[in-house]
């Protein structure tokens, strides 16, 4: 074998690793930090395209690759190929597809998974403290705006206490302090960024994750997960006296003005105003929708004869995901951003045959990469509900790599165990694990 190829390939395991550190790891502590982990794996892809491309690929990952070439579809739809900035976005799934397929042959390990995502969240976490209480910014932003920042901080904190929570016996001490510390960082840059969308994402999933734990962890690790899950939320509860309070209630007060006078001129009028604009331009043209410079004109139209409000105009989108893609492309835009939400759910939800097929030493580290998976698509579906996650670079580029990295490592799990398992053993894992 020539030298460069032998070291290449004796690299490429160690180069996966930094990839997965990278995507959470700087995610948010660097300006466009989300794209340096992006662009290492895709060198890596394209470096080792000769290996992987002859390898067999899983039906999971098919249908991941599908539900990435769904939403390009949709972005070259909605801009309608109008100039260079059209193949923006869809150029970022395309580049994500050779990723998916070399993480599919070559996964991370857990633990440069979530040694990324407490490092993101420990970096998150001081720079939310540095725009607060050094540079004295009335909310963090990171390097991005206020509401990216706060949702993502939050996702990489939850995740930390996920990890952390369900593998807790698993780590070494100073990993489980990482992990503690950095679930604490990631959810306290969320409260100073001051932002809502998550924190009723968050809402809406942890009682879908303690149910999925409480079904499938043993009783002793249960309780272990409890006092870790319970030990976070009393942390969180005394950084509580932020203005996050203030603006919940202030949330509240402008939800019910706009029922009784739809007074759109408040952060949470307005979203109403959007959605029910977006709803009935949508219902007007379902099949085809508006495309992006058509949605824009059509808003200005109706606020000059004095059909929505002037606040609507201050805006892009229409604060919610499903909504923007339905008045943009019709129905069909909207099945391919719940298509991209559904596929996955589907690929990483942890079913008791998915859990038992996987052999008894994999058994924990497998659920917590299912769990994560499920973590990452049902906060990407909360924070659509308020806001359009996936017309920021940060939102694409994370989602689309925390699931190939967290398919790929559950892959890499599973022919890890089916090397010291019996022939019987080995035909279960491959129709249960990568499923």
């Amino acid at each position: 074998m020539p030298p460069l190829r032998c070291a290449l390939e004796k690299g490429i395991p160690a180069g996966i690793r930094l990839g997965a550190f990278m995507v959470p790891g700087l995610a948010l502590w660097l300006p466009s930090g989300y794209s340096w982990g992006a662009a290492w794996l895709l060198l890596l892809a394209l470096l080792t395209w000769p290996q992987w491309r002859r390898a067999r690929v899983a039906a999971s990952t098919w249908a991941l690759a599908a539900a990435m070439c769904g939403m390009a579809c949709y972005f070259l739809a909605e801009t309608g190929l109008q100039g260079s900035a059209a193949l923006d976005r869809p150029a970022k799934y395309i580049a994500a597809l050779p990723c998916l397929f070399m993480l599919a042959w070559r996964g991370p390990s857990v633990a440069a998974l979530w040694n990324g995502m407490a490092a993101g969240a420990w970096g998150a976490g001081g720079i939310a403290l540095w725009q607060t209480f050094v540079q004295r910014l009335p909310r963090a932003t990171g390097y991005t705006n206020a509401i990216q920042y706060g949702d993502l901080s939050l996702l990489v904190g939850l995740l930390c206490l996920l990890g952390l929570a369900a593998l807790w016996q698993t780590w070494p001490r100073w990993q489980r302090a990482a992990l503690a510390g950095g679930a604490f960082m990631g959810l306290l840059a969320s409260l100073l960024s001051q932002t809502r969308g998550g924190w009723l994402a968050l809402a809406l999933l942890l009682p879908v994750l303690a149910a999925l734990m409480a079904r499938h962890l043993p009783a002793r690790a249960l309780k272990a997960s409890a006092a870790a899950l319970l030990a976070g939320l009393a942390a969180l509860a005394l950084t509580l006296q932020t203005p996050l309070l203030e603006r919940m209630e202030t949330a509240a007060q402008e939800t019910q003005q706009f029922m009784e006078t739809e007074q759109a001129d408040t952060s949470v009028g307005h979203r109403f105003a959007h959605w029910q604009m977006a709803w009935r331009m949508g219902l007007q043209k379902p099949l085809s929708g508006w495309g992006r410079a058509g949605y824009e004109r059509e808003k200005q139209a109706l606020v000059e004869r004095g059909q929505a409000p002037p606040s609507v105009l201050r805006f892009s989108h229409a604060h919610n995901e499903v909504l923007d893609a339905f008045v943009r492309r019709g129905l069909a835009g909207a099945l391919a951003v719940l298509a991209f939400y559904a596929v996955p759910l589907a690929v990483f939800w942890p079913t008791r045959e998915r859990q038992q097929a996987a052999p008894a030493a994999a058994r924990r580290r497998a659920f917590t990469l299912r769990l994560a998976g499920v973590a990452l698509v049902m906060a990407y579906m909360g924070f659509g509900l308020t806001q359009v996650f996936f017309s920021h670079n940060s939102g694409n580029l994370f989602y689309l790599f925390m699931l190939a990295l967290l398919h790929g490592a559950l892959l890499e799990l599973a022919r890890a165990s089916n090397q010291v398992q019996s022939n019987g053993c080995q035909w279960r894992m491959q129709r249960a694990l990568p499923a």
